[in-house]
């Protein structure tokens, strides 16, 4: 699952980067062009003063009076360098070139070249070519200067430029982490409740949100708080139609007893009505189940428990049972309170039954779930028996004699939590071992048989 924090986070930073990439390519650029433009425009200048100054015949080609040549010209490899032709006579070079030449390009009166050309000593020269007309003669003027030292500095400057961008962009990203971050702060608050609503901890989210996800909060509220009415609502009735279906069967096996019906016909029927009984106490106690996830109290293994273990020693005072139990976990766990107790309940119940004086209770919160083992001292299940206990739809309470009704119902609550069970031999008391290990927190809840 993606995090909108991480997506934002990696937009801006995209973002960010390439406008920082494209600042910095344009303003190399834009240096450049500006560099090359104010060298550009010395050499025009000097163009037009080698223009004014030169003195056209037709016989001897041109001559430059050295009073009118700026001194750069006429020292040898001082990096500023011209070039002279008329027509087809032999150029003229400055001083300055010593035994080097500039090329000169043919070009129409009005025509100018600018070009990259290597000079003395490998120099970088960028060369200004123009020509021009002067008393019916045909004049190209050429002018180099050595930009090398100015690129140099561009280069340095660029360097430290994009130092000083580097440093702005790390700022930017930080300040914009930050900001995000506090951005979502609320968002993670929501979701901190959620998940403390899922473990029991909080029954309803905070409305005290951001507009955006204001309305999300307030249709969440309003779903605990219509499956909790829901839950609670289809328990109380399902607890009366058990009451209502009671007091008649109640009445139809009394007037069997009395009935003057053959013996052997009086216990069959009596035998069927009981059954009916034990069916529909069982489809109501299933029915009541909450499953994962539901709004109800959430179960706490520290403070239920020692309720239940307390009733238990109640309705088996006279047997004087040796209950040992491991550390309970102190947290609320993501499942509801009346399912652990309706399977808690079964499993120590049918301990109780066949223990011989001690059960044994161990539960464990492992990753992702929670570990449930019940054992007692009693005469255990056969080896055959085991196999009929674990298989998924068998009903327990017709396969297996002394366990039912209680550990179908225990069946069932696995099954509604994607859980597992598993029937076993007790190594540490001799009799029966069931263990149980159930999912913590919202999964799919599965349709019963």
């Amino acid at each position: 699952m993606i995090s909108l924090e991480r997506r934002l986070q990696f937009g801006l930073v995209l973002s960010i980067a390439g406008f920082t990439l494209l600042f910095l390519l344009l303003g190399g650029y834009t240096v450049q062009q500006l560099s090359e433009g104010y060298v550009l425009g010395r050499l025009e200048h000097d163009a037009d003063s080698l223009l004014a100054a030169v003195q056209v015949d037709g016989q001897d080609g041109n001559t430059v009076p050295a009073s009118r040549i700026t001194p750069v010209y006429l020292q040898p490899d001082s990096g500023h360098y011209y070039a002279l032709k008329i027509g087809d006579l032999p150029a003229r070079f400055s001083r300055s070139l010593w035994d080097a030449e500039l090329p000169v390009p043919a070009l129409a009166p009005g025509q100018r070249r600018v070009q990259r050309v290597a000079g003395p000593g490998d120099q970088s020269l960028l060369q200004l070519s123009v020509g021009y007309r002067k008393r019916g003669h045909v004049l190209v003027v050429s002018v180099a200067e050595d930009i090398a030292p100015l690129e140099r500095q561009i280069r340095n400057y660029q360097w430290e430029f994009s130092l000083g961008a580097l440093a702005l962009l790390g700022m930017l990203l930080l300040m914009q982490r930050r900001l995000v971050r506090q951005s979502f702060l609320p968002l993670e608050k929501v979701r901190e409740q959620v998940q403390r609503v899922v473990n029991g901890e909080q029954e309803r989210l905070d409305d005290g949100v951001p507009s955006e996800v204001h309305p999300l909060v307030l249709e969440i509220n309003r779903l605990l708080v219509l499956l909790d009415t829901r839950l609670t609502r289809s328990r109380h009735a399902l607890g009366n139609l058990a009451h209502s279906l009671n007091t008649p069967l109640n009445l139809i096996t009394q007037a069997l007893d009395d009935a003057m019906l053959p013996e052997a016909l009086r216990l069959r029927l009596s035998g069927r009505m009981e059954r009916i009984q034990q069916l529909i106490e069982r489809e109501l106690r299933l029915a009541r189940l909450a499953g994962s996830g539901s709004p109800g109290r959430h179960f706490e293994p520290a403070g239920d428990i020692p309720n239940l273990l307390q009733v238990l020693q109640g309705m088996y005072r006279d047997r004087h049972l040796d209950f040992q139990v491991s550390e309970l976990p102190a947290r609320a766990l993501a499942l509801d309170r009346e399912d652990m107790l309706e399977l808690l309940g079964n499993l120590l119940d049918n301990a109780c039954k066949w223990s011989r004086g001690r059960v044994a209770l161990d539960i464990r919160v492992e990753d992702g779930g929670i570990r449930l083992q019940v054992e007692d001292d009693g005469p255990g299940v056969a080896a055959e028996d085991l196999k009929v206990l674990a298989r998924r739809g068998v009903r327990i309470d017709e396969q297996s004699p002394g366990y039912g009704l209680g550990l179908a119902i225990v069946q069932d609550i696995v099954r509604l939590y994607n859980g597992a069970l598993d029937f076993s031999h007790s190594e540490r008391l001799g009799g029966l071992c069931v263990r149980v290990q159930l999912p913590v927190g919202p999964v799919p809840v599965r349709t019963t048989d």
